[in-house]
């Protein structure tokens, strides 16, 4: 592994940890410079592709996921470790259910259940978009639905 800070080649491992996913977070120390810095390792499985409401298929894109949730939660207080989590959580899920090609509902689904647990706000911010609430009805619709709940 090479020191991000000078490009050295030469690190040591200081300290390895394990997640709950199967990951592997490393601390490091470089030999060169007196700077330290993690390294997080998981295993690569292949995600599905993803078919949009168009009938288009792409490749799943963690980014774009996380983008998407990031915009709903602005200015909430939900840390990126949060965002990260759900992320990763959706991304482990589609990865064990073995399948080709998945719905990008499945997908907004997973999100939607995991912000109702994270943030109601920023539950609703993606439902208006997800489910394309376009009007306040629908929208009080939602929120009566969640307040239900």
């Amino acid at each position: 592994m090479r020191c991000p800070y000078c490009r050295s080649p030469r690190t040591r491992v200081i300290d390895t940890s394990h997640d709950a996913r199967g990951g592997v977070r490393r601390r490091r120390v470089c030999q060169d410079c007196p700077n330290r810095f993690s390294t997080y390792e998981r295993a690569i499985l292949t995600t599905p592709l993803v078919i949009k409401q168009d009938g288009t298929r792409e490749e799943f894109d963690r980014e774009k996921l996380a983008a998407g949730i990031r915009i709903a939660c602005a200015k909430r207080p939900v840390t990126a470790a949060n965002i990260d989590r759900l992320v990763g959580e959706v991304e482990a899920t589609l990865q064990t259910l073995g399948k080709a090609e998945v719905s990008s509902r499945v997908i907004g689904d997973m999100v939607m259940a995991g912000l109702k647990e994270l943030d109601q706000i920023a539950y609703v911010r993606y439902a208006i978009v997800y489910l394309g609430l376009d009007d306040l009805r629908q929208i009080q619709a939602e929120i009566d639905h969640l307040l239900e709940a």
